[in-house]
């Protein structure tokens, strides 16, 4: 099978869609099937780029956000999309915005059938433009955009999670919704079975780990916050994994916690690879996810694989908290004392903690992503059968 993929850009670092792009890409190689990319340009001019380069489209007065934001676009040019898109089987979106606009119109002048995945919701866009991202009126707007003008061209679309497929249907979406996880690579667990010695040694510090971009949809700050309520702040070393547009914020409110003696260790903030962000999940008591806005949230699973126990947020736009097996493993969104509430309860019961961790652990090997894109494509071909029919 040939299958294009189309994405603003798919060498993004620290960006969560793009990296899901490219692992998508390199199992679908894997299993003998042809892929190529349509997308802007890697940054990295010496590392490798996109079948069907594009150029960057640079947005006069609002480029810096969309930098801080770790992301960017990428300019249509009819020639090179009617090159790509003429080669394809099948055409799979990664994204709802001008660009796929523009390969639908090709696509459909071609013949060729659309899939998508449903990476973003609108407010993680709007997150980062100031009062905008409190105008429920204008995210349901711009949901209802994407569904006319790109999804409702599709005939799959793949959802991620439960959560996205439910509001999908809210919306009266016309294609049909594939439930189907953006997967996880298996790693081996490398904690042990067995607790290891100093485990419950009541001098040591409990490492509670956030793993994510450092932006206001993760909202680490209930995360802080949380260090007012519990009792056991005096023993936590926070760590927070990642990099964003909110660091300079999050860190100066993480340090005076540290100065007015709320916590008894200086928060640590790092940016590992995949082997360091791997080694830290299994050192971890526990793995706190906050986030308001998120699709499915890769890094707390990927956290899971490791045993390491979550502690995940739930609310509306969120479908990370269907991972978590027990209340115990959840809390409402943007409520810090039920944060610390579930967090103390967890420190207070280590064999469980370690018990569950290694639960969780084996729990999560489902959401493989061998199975995903099996899946996958299993829903290219159908599009492929539909599109013959029609």
């Amino acid at each position: 099978m040939k299958i294009l993929l189309v994405i603003n850009n798919f060498y993004m670092k620290g960006n969560g869609m793009a990296a899901s792009a490219r692992r998508t890409a390199q199992y679908l190689t894997d299993m003998g099937h042809e892929v190529r990319v349509l997308a802007g340009p890697n940054k990295h001019a010496a590392q490798p780029q996109p079948d069907y380069c594009l150029k960057e489209f640079k947005f006069p007065f609002v480029q810096g956000i969309i930098d801080a934001q770790g992301f960017s676009y990428a300019s249509s040019d009819p020639k090179i999309m009617e090159e790509a898109i003429r080669w394809a089987d099948v055409v799979h979106l990664e994204e709802a915005f001008v660009l796929e606009i523009k390969a639908i119109k090709i696509a459909k002048k071609l013949g060729k059938p659309l899939t998508a995945t449903y990476h973003l919701h609108p407010e993680n866009i709007t997150n980062s433009l100031g009062p905008l991202r409190y105008w429920k009126g204008f995210n349901r707007n711009l949901l209802r955009l994407a569904r006319n003008h790109v999804f409702n061209h599709c005939s799959y679309v793949q959802c991620p999670t439960e959560n996205v497929m439910d509001r999908l249907r809210r919306y009266h979406f016309k294609s049909n919704l594939a439930l189907i996880s953006n997967g996880l690579v298996a790693d081996e667990c490398t904690r042990p079975l067995e607790m290891p010695e100093g485990y419950l040694d009541e001098s040591r510090p409990f490492k509670v780990v956030y793993i994510g971009r450092l932006s206001k949809e993760k909202d680490q700050t209930t995360l802080l916050e949380a260090m007012h309520f519990s009792n056991y702040a005096k023993r936590i070393q926070l760590i927070f994994a990642g990099i964003g547009p909110d660091a300079k914020r999050i860190k100066k409110h993480a340090h005076k916690l540290y100065e007015k003696g709320v916590v008894g260790y200086e928060p640590q903030f790092v940016f590992l690879d995949r082997d360091g962000l791997r080694k830290l999940s299994a050192e971890a008591d526990l793995c706190a996810h906050c986030a308001t806005i998120e699709v499915e949230g890769l890094s707390i699973m990927e956290a899971m694989q490791q045993a390491a126990v979550p502690v995940i947020a739930v609310g509306p736009y969120s479908g990370t908290s269907q991972f978590a097996l027990d209340r115990r493993s959840r809390f409402p969104e943007k409520n810090p004392e039920a944060l610390a509430q579930r967090i103390d309860y967890w420190l207070a019961n280590p064999e469980e903690r370690w018990r569950m961790g290694h639960v969780y652990a084996k729990e999560i090997q489902k959401y493989d992503i061998r199975r995903s894109v099996a899946a996958l494509l299993d829903m290219f071909q159908k599009a492929i059968d539909l599109n013959r029919k029609a």
